[in-house]
């Protein structure tokens, strides 16, 4: 119990209301821009977002957008690290770094063992940057609490708004837990009404109560995490290929990859 009592011991305060002035985030907001983005600014398809399209935040619901159901391969360690662009606007940035820590650790314990792959922070090879944003991203529909991204080759971003962080601590961990599920190949609950843009496919018992939906009823139950070890144990096994006729494709991250073509 030590560890867990101990997890959020650094008050919000400390970072949250402690940006560095107008000017000094002017000028990192320049060099993010050029760094990124060469100057040009583009906002990424919100597939796979914890709040798609700016709105807020059973039987599993799978992302099948490119014609097939991406999963991550049995043995999968993602190598992650923080920006530190994103970082130098908070005063104290060594405390925003250690508050996430822990919030992304209390996100996989939630999950309750069924997480099918672990996390490693390391600078290099990284496979994906935690980003904490200074400003929050909002439209009429609803303010947007974080963004993550579904399994494959790439080097990816989990973005974390400031909003997050004035929610109470539990819906903290419930949203970093609903971000985990998109990293694990989760859509939500209602991608088959709301989300048509992009195909997803059914697996499992479809109950309104789960961690991939949203408000009151967004809920990390049994039932999630009994189906997501089913899910991945199924596969791994060989004996699940396709869901509803959907190809299953199973990747290993970036770095891994990285490292085999060094050899």
């Amino acid at each position: 119990m030590g560890e867990s009592d101990s997890l959020f011991d650094i008050k919000i305060d400390a970072f949250e209301l402690e940006l560095e002035d107008a000017e000094t985030i002017a000028n990192i907001d320049r060099q993010e821009r050029h760094i990124y983005h060469g100057g040009a600014i583009c906002e990424t398809d919100s597939i796979g977002y914890a709040t798609p399209d700016g709105k807020d935040i059973q039987e599993l619901v799978l992302h099948a957008g490119h014609g097939f159901i991406p999963l991550w391969k049995k043995g999968v360690t993602l190598n992650w690290r923080f920006d530190e662009i994103s970082l130098r606007k908070y005063k104290k940035s060594e405390d925003v770094k250690l508050y996430t820590r822990k919030l992304l650790s209390k996100g996989v314990s939630a999950w309750k063992g069924a997480a099918p792959i672990k996390f490693n922070e390391a600078q290099s090879p990284y496979d994906f940057e935690v980003v904490i944003r200074a400003a929050d991203s909002c439209s009429d529909a609803g303010c947007t609490l974080a963004r993550a991204f579904f399994p494959g080759r790439g080097q990816n971003k989990l973005i974390l708004f400031p909003r997050l962080f004035k929610k109470p601590k539990e819906e903290q961990v419930q949203v970093m837990a609903h971000e985990l599920g998109h990293i694990f190949g989760l859509r939500h609950f209602f991608a088959k009404d709301l989300e048509q843009h992009s195909d997803s496919e059914i697996f499992g018992k479809h109950n309104k109560f789960s961690i991939m939906n949203y408000g009151k009823e967004s809920v990390l139950t049994d039932q999630d995490t009994k189906d997501l070890r089913r899910l991945y144990s199924l596969v791994w096994s060989g004996k699940l290929s396709d869901i509803n006729g959907t190809g299953i494709r199973t990747f290993w991250p970036y770095s891994y990859t990285l490292s085999l073509a060094d050899l």
